[in-house]
């Protein structure tokens, strides 16, 4: 299966080589929302292998994280959308802006993290995991049903 995604403008086009739709989350860090300027951003996790550009270029933006990581951007040169970023601290493993793929409202989140952020006027289903800042990294794998590539 090949999905698909791009930026707001069209100028940049991605696929994902999945054989389904990838696990979402949602994050409500400060960090998050201010990148989205939204109240929380909702992120597919894929391996970097499956991920490739089809059309265009993507800009590359680079900062260090306040946990020392490098992370790295892939965004739209013209509308400065942000694609997807590679983190040094999860080498291997890209994070999908899931709002970027064609068949985003497919998509339903099976986790939120940094809910302590959270608007008050979001409601999480209490059949949702969540936590109030990164979850452990064992139990976020079971709340996606760990399925990373």
């Amino acid at each position: 299966m090949r999905i698909e995604g791009g930026c707001r403008c069209g100028a940049v086009r991605y696929r994902i080589d999945s054989a389904e739709l990838p696990p979402v989350y949602c994050c409500h860090c400060q960090v998050c929302q201010t990148w989205s300027g939204s109240a929380f951003t909702q992120q597919a996790l894929i391996s970097e292998s499956q991920i490739a550009l089809t059309s265009g270029v993507a800009a590359i933006y680079e900062n260090m994280t306040s946990s020392g990581a490098r992370s790295k951007q892939h965004l739209c040169g013209t509308c400065h959308t942000r694609l997807w970023n590679t983190n040094s601290a999860r080498p291997g493993i890209a994070v999908v802006r899931a709002g970027t793929l064609d068949d985003a409202e497919h998509l339903v989140p099976r986790a939120h993290i940094w809910t302590k952020r959270k608007q008050p006027w979001i409601v999480v289903g209490d059949n949702v995991p969540q936590w109030p800042e990164n979850a452990p990294t064992a139990d976020f794998v079971v709340a996606l049903s760990g399925k990373l590539a």
